[in-house]
């Protein structure tokens, strides 16, 4: 793998000119992973489908997929900006011989930053605008950045890529597929008092590796990526090293979520997702003491005790009766707007907290996440809302039963949780609901709500089913609309709102169970029980009720009140004793 390297020897130094010269000296021809780069193995095909191989006659660089149009690799493999014989390759396996998932395009703009120092490698990083555009496949997608912000404590599980030598001065057969490895982040404190006198890492900087573990020439350029629940975000930028997995000398990356505000300057159109990583636990690093790093004293935070996740809270929910009418701001939490290319196509609710449940059909036209986005808290489709968040989706996963199929959605990154973003119960088959149940739907209806398109919300009640089946939930009728499709039939049970049915719209073949105008059917959520434990795992709890109704907090200060109690009876006692 390519990478840069503090050369001690004059001649040597001579010989390459310049920084990144010895990736020209190369002349070898959402599983999300498996673990040659050095001490790594084959990769799958399509196992890191951003990584890309970039050309000048023979692979010198690595790189990865941001956008269709662009690409991010290091500044030291463009010691010139030059276009010329310059091919990036996508979707490929092997240096040599067949790769029938690869595309290839030409560049029309190289940038580096203009801070990048070729004498430190300090800002080492670099764009490539592709002459046109890519189709993505299962092959060839985009990498998720890590945002501002981020955080990558020492021990941080990362994975790299590339075709770049197995060992130093080891070159990897071009017959031999793209090589993958993981490597633990280590901490920049640390990085430093390993490099002292070898090199200067900056904050810019991000280290990684272990002992027969690294990237090596030819790999640079190439992505460090970490998987922060069900997507990889891309943390570092391969950029130099003292010699290939060699001890207490851990690979050097860039850290992409410091150039967050650069790439946006310079992509002006359909921008790269950016993430936010969050690393659990402390921060080991900062106990990290040696000469050229003296300690550093941090105060200690408060601890808070976060409040438990429950289901079915809607405390701005205040529905007793009623038919039909526009919704209030935080009345239905869990409310999802599904977004593709920016505008909204179906409804669906958040059920855990990185979960949104929609219908399957919404996705008819895409089912490539990287095009869609769900907007939670929303109100009005017009107007921007200031308790609305907008996350991008991660990955869709569609149940498949025979009839109306639903689709669980990943987010990006969990939401925070407010009075107008929380998750809704859904019914796995532990829910009774008897005929003249109130329940409700809400969702966006095509041309409904007004001039802002206002979130609806109707009033139904649940009916026996003109033919029984344990699969199906039956309603009074109402109009539902091409927007309102994947919302929710939820009614109240306890203290907690419960899904029992995702809206779909009847067809001609699935509503067939229905002889009368006056009956809505539907599939109960339940049918899909299996499927959605599987692709969720366990659904957040519903809220506690004491007796009297309030909320579980009851129970612990009659605890306190009874425990009281006993001890001044018992210091009555020894006093009547003395």
């Amino acid at each position: 793998m390519m990478r840069v390297f503090h050369v001690l020897s004059a001649v040597f130094a001579v010989t390459l000119l310049v920084r990144g010269c010895d990736a020209q000296l190369e002349t070898e021809s959402s599983r999300p992973f498996s673990s040659r780069i050095v001490g790594g193995k084959d990769a799958v095909a399509g196992a890191w489908p951003w990584q890309v191989s970039l050309h000048r006659g023979y692979h010198f660089c690595g790189g990865s997929l941001i956008n269709k149009e662009w690409i991010l690799t290091a500044a030291h493999c463009f010691p010139s900006l030059s276009i010329n014989n310059l091919i990036v390759y996508l979707g490929r396996q092997t240096q040599s011989g067949p790769n029938p998932n690869e595309v290839n395009r030409t560049v029309s703009q190289v940038i580096n930053h203009p801070d990048y120092n070729d004498q430190t490698d300090d800002n080492d990083i670099c764009l490539l605008h592709l002459s046109s555009p890519v189709e993505f496949t299962v092959y060839i997608k985009p990498v998720y950045l890590a945002a501002e912000n981020s955080t990558f404590f020492t021990g941080t599980s990362s994975w790299v890529t590339g075709w770049g030598k197995t060992a130093s001065g080891v070159s990897l057969a071009g017959t031999k597929p793209l090589q993958e490895v993981e490597v633990p982040i280590v901490g920049n404190r640390k990085c430093k008092c390993l490099y002292v006198n070898k090199s200067t890492i900056t904050n810019n900087m991000i280290c990684a590796g272990l002992v027969g573990k690294d990237s090596c020439q030819g790999d640079s350029g190439g992505p460090l990526v970490s998987k922060q629940n069900s997507v990889w975000i891309q943390s570092g930028i391969v950029s130099f090293g003292n010699g290939c997995a060699l001890d207490n000398f851990p690979g050097v990356y860039g850290r992409v979520s410091l150039y967050q505000s650069w790439i946006k300057e310079q992509i002006t159109t359909e921008q790269p997702v950016f993430i936010k990583f969050v690393s659990n636990g402390t921060d080991s690093d900062l106990s990290v003491n040696c000469t050229s790093v003296p300690p550093i004293t941090t105060p200690t935070p408060a601890t808070t005790t976060a409040a438990p996740v429950v289901c079915g809270r809607a405390r701005r929910n205040t529905r007793v009766g009623g038919s039909s009418s526009l919704a209030t701001s935080g009345a239905w939490p869990w409310m999802a707007s599904l977004q593709f290319n920016g505008s909204h196509v179906c409804g669906g609710t958040l059920v855990a907290q990185q979960f949104v449940m929609t219908s399957a059909s919404c996705f008819s036209r895409s089912t490539n996440a990287f095009n869609w986005t769900v907007v939670l808290g929303r109100l009005n489709q017009k107007l921007t809302d200031a308790n609305e968040i907008s996350i991008q989706v991660a990955n869709i996963t569609i149940s498949n039963v025979t009839g109306d199929n639903v689709a669980i959605v990943s987010l990006a990154s969990p939401p925070k949780l407010s009075d107008f973003i929380q998750p809704l119960c859904v019914d796995t088959g532990d829910s009774s609901l008897r005929v003249n149940t109130s329940c409700w739907v809400a969702g966006w209806g095509s041309g409904s709500g007004g001039a802002n398109q206002t979130l609806q919300e109707i009033q139904t009640s649940i009916v026996d089913c003109i033919v029984s089946s344990n699969n199906s939930i039956c309603t009074t009728s109402f109009t539902l609309q091409e927007g309102d499709q994947g919302g929710p039939l939820m009614c109240k049970l306890g203290q907690s709102w419960i899904q029992v049915a995702v809206l779909s719209i009847p067809t001609s073949s699935s509503n067939k169970t229905a002889t009368r105008q006056d009956i809505q059917v539907f599939t109960k959520v339940s049918t899909y029980a299996s499927f959605l434990r599987s692709v969720v795992g366990s659904f957040p709890p519903k809220e506690v009720s004491s007796p009297n109704g309030s909320p579980s907090t009851f129970s612990l200060s009659f605890t306190t009140v009874l425990l009281f109690s006993l001890t001044a009876l018992q210091i009555f006692y020894q006093s009547c004793g003395k």
